[in-house]
């Protein structure tokens, strides 16, 4: 009887011995190393972000303008909207810019109502009123004033100048400029980092790109203009706008 319980412990104790031999060839030593570098690699280093910044003279003005008209019923607001529209783009279409350029980014059709006072106090239906903006991409940026000009002069009362603002046709051609400024950038706050942790600087292990395009806005405003003088002609300067790259990178140390 105590043989066989032997014999039995035996057995299990030779179970579990191979069963302890599989799982290291299964989790091999090497692959926990690896597995531990990982770790460590995302554990230890130095982090820092890198910015590039390149100022650029545009060379794209982007008009937001159209019409607004409104009248007593949805055909007669339609009507004149549709005129005022069609001379608007005339104009446009006369200073040569292409079809592609011109994008509807606004349309509406809406009740316009009042309050009366009256005995009751509610709001009654005036009218109605009809709105149409396009985006229209300037490529020749000196006539951006004179289209504006030209636009309001055909749209008449009816005409809305939204905004103005400036783009670079083809920013990419810059970014070159931009990634080697941020790349330097991470490489000094890491340096002084090391440095400063009294650690020396390896090579990075990680770099990630963030770009992005910076372009404020300029609103064009409307102004009052004395009918005895001759019409001025609206002033556009684009300034400088500015491309701005970030990065992240991670610096091993040893």
């Amino acid at each position: 009887m105590k043989r066989n319980l032997l014999l039995a412990i035996g057995l299990v104790l030779a179970m579990i011995a191979v069963g302890a031999v599989g799982c290291e060839g299964y989790f091999g030593s090497g692959d926990a190393e690896i597995a531990k570098n990982i770790s460590s690699q995302q554990d230890i280093g130095i982090w820092v972000t890198g910015e590039g910044k390149v100022n650029v003279v545009p060379d794209i003005a982007m008009l937001s303008l159209g019409i607004e008209a409104q009248a007593t019923s949805v055909a007669e607001a339609q009507q004149e909207a549709a005129e005022a529209m069609d001379a608007v783009m005339n104009v446009i279409d006369g200073y040569g810019v292409d079809e592609k350029d011109i994008q509807t980014q606004f349309f509406s059709i809406q009740p316009v109502r009042r309050w009366d006072n009256g005995d009751n106090g509610k709001e009654i239906l005036i009218g109605y009123r009809v709105t149409n903006i396009v985006t229209v991409k300037v490529r020749n940026i000196d006539d951006a004033g004179s289209i504006i000009d030209a636009a309001v002069a055909a749209g008449g009362d009816n005409a809305r100048v939204n905004s103005i603002s400036f783009t670079v046709d083809e920013p990419e051609a810059y970014y070159g400029e931009a990634r080697e400024e941020a790349m330097a950038d991470a490489e000094a706050k890491a340096q002084q980092l090391a440095d400063l942790g009294g650690v020396k600087l390896g090579k990075p292990i990680y770099i990630s790109e963030y770009s992005g395009y910076i372009s404020p806005p300029i609103i064009y405003r409307d102004f009052e203009v004395d009918e005895a003088l001759p019409a001025p002609t609206t002033a556009i300067s684009p300034g400088e706008t500015e491309i701005q790259l970030t990065i992240q990178v991670v610096y091993s140390i040893s």
